[in-house]
């Protein structure tokens, strides 16, 4: 398998929080909350730190720029599951402080994009959303299939926050729709 990064990134600051090379390939994206309105700059310097023992493959910042943290090549640490981080793309977004979490348009307009930019560097057509954590854990896949899968699966924490978890749906068949090509897609082959 061939790894690429995005084209998307403006800013680059690698951690050193991974586990070095996948060892499953990437079928999930996982976006999560950072509970601030970072820039990129400053959760560069977060996850460039060893002692913080966490990092993301990218990070979206409050003005919706993308930076690069851990290759997509390698494992980051960050949704709690060491199986999930395996085959998932995972992506911090800036937010607020507070629940629900809320990100501002541009970071959510950010993530539709760099979402369809991952699927298609990495030949997927179509992104699911099943909002049920059984269902979407024991489902394989088919090709050219990813999946969305959230931090609160794994872990005792409301990340990606309310307000992202309710819009979960509506990425996933914005992605789709714009990897088809099509504006009138619909959504239930999404949300199944």
């Amino acid at each position: 398998m061939t790894y690429t990064n995005s084209s998307m990134v403006v800013y680059q600051k690698f951690s050193p929080n991974h586990s070095g090379q996948r060892t499953h390939s990437i079928d999930r994206i996982t976006p999560h909350c950072v509970v601030g309105q970072c820039t990129a700059e400053g959760l560069g310097k977060w996850f460039g730190q060893r002692s913080t023992q966490a990092s993301s493959n990218y990070g979206i910042d409050r003005d919706g720029r993308v930076a690069l943290h851990v290759e997509e090549k390698n494992r980051s640490w960050c949704s709690s599951s060491y199986a999930n981080d395996q085959r998932a793309i995972t992506i911090e977004c800036a937010s607020d402080q507070t629940e629900p979490y809320a990100f501002r348009d541009v970071v959510y307009q950010t993530l539709i994009k760099l979402c369809i930019d991952i699927c298609k560097r990495n030949g997927k057509h179509k992104l699911i959303w099943f909002g049920d954590k059984a269902k979407t854990l024991n489902y394989s896949p088919k090709s050219g299939e990813m999946i969305l899968t959230v931090h609160r699966w794994f872990s005792d924490t409301s990340c990606p926050g309310d307000w992202m978890y309710a819009r979960m749906g509506d990425l996933a068949e914005n992605v789709t729709k714009a990897l088809r090509g099509s504006s009138d897609f619909g959504g239930d082959a999404i949300r199944r």
